[in-house]
């Protein structure tokens, strides 16, 4: 089977670097699945789980929280604005995250700005319901 090279780049480090079967991108026009030989495109990324998949059932997942995604047919890029490994996931990471987003949304008057805020408190109280904290 064909394969795509994966790589995930938020600011602190390099998340995953290497090849992959497939990726489903949490984008702003709704999940996207990238497999090997996808037509070249760039989209924006959401708050959501991205999930990079190595074999059949055997998944990666990764909290982002925005950034943009650049797809070729043979390679996918993602340059996260902040990611966290599932692993890495507690309650007390999601809270935080949660509170950051809602002094976001407190702290401006732009409607636009407002708006992000309220979609990412939106996504991450669903991530937070979907891992049960």
């Amino acid at each position: 089977m064909a394969t795509l090279h994966f790589e995930l780049v938020s600011p602190e480090r390099v998340l995953f670097s290497g090849e992959v079967d497939a990726v489903v991108l949490p984008a702003t026009e709704g999940d996207l699945t990238v497999l090997p030989g996808h037509a070249p495109m760039m989209t924006a990324l959401k708050t959501g789980f991205l999930v990079a998949t190595t074999e059949r059932g055997n998944g990666r997942r990764v909290l982002v929280r925005g950034g943009f995604a650049d797809i070729n047919q043979g390679s996918l890029t993602v340059l996260a604005e902040r990611a966290l490994p599932e692993e890495e996931i507690t309650s007390e990471v999601i809270d935080r995250e949660i509170l950051q987003a809602q002094m976001a949304y407190d702290a401006t008057n732009d409607l636009n700005a407002k708006h992000a805020a309220e979609s990412t408190l939106a996504q991450l109280h669903e991530v937070k319901h979907a891992l049960n904290y």
